[in-house]
């Protein structure tokens, strides 16, 4: 379904209202599903073994991270983000989006510096340490979660909204990096 531009600039107008009427309910997917996701074993141990690849990474060398990871986004080879796509958590993730019958758009899951780790589909950029889906989870501790604000995405010609939450070690209950799940405001109940 299409829609005009003015249909488009009037339901623009209402995300701010629409965003915190969804908050509570996307707080309770989080908490009654999505911590699940996070919780796998699997990619648990992806996320601690690129804490420790990570570690010593400079805030310039991240940033030429991203850079390269922005640049290969339309290109025919990319080696920074093919790897990622076919590990079996970004697998994994995919196959829950799938599964949710509409009710998902997209799963990512980054390091505690930000760094992808295991995506459904290819984020963006590489680094999200400097975007709210991060900076208001991980560092808040393992109990955190963002909601963002109502969104239209025009490639799925749907409204979302991104839930963020810090991914933790089951076994020390440490905070180890966060995860961001996009749902589809229009099947949150």
């Amino acid at each position: 379904m299409k829609f005009s531009a003015a249909l488009l600039a009037l339901a623009l107008l209402a995300l701010p209202a629409q965003a915190e009427d969804v908050s509570p309910q996307v707080k309770e997917i989080v908490e009654k599903e999505l911590r699940a996701w996070a919780a796998d074993p699997a990619l648990v141990a992806a996320v601690i073994a690129a804490n420790g690849a990570h570690a010593a990474l400079s805030q310039p060398q991240i940033d030429s991270l991203d850079a390269v990871w922005r640049a290969e986004l339309d290109a025919a080879n990319r080696p920074t983000i093919e790897p990622i796509l076919a590990a079996p958590e970004s697998l994994a993730l995919k196959a829950k989006i799938e599964a949710g019958g509409g009710r998902f758009t997209e799963a990512f899951v980054t390091d505690n510096r930000g760094l992808n780790v295991a995506q459904a589909g290819p984020t963006s950029d590489y680094w999200q340490g400097d975007e709210a889906k991060f900076q208001e989870t991980f560092p808040k501790g393992a109990e955190a979660i963002h909601v963002g604000a109502v969104e239209f995405d025009e490639s799925s010609q749907s409204y979302s909204v991104q839930a963020s939450f810090t991914v933790i070690d089951p076994a020390s209950k440490a905070p180890i990096g966060a995860m961001t799940v996009g749902l589809n405001a229009e099947m949150i109940q």
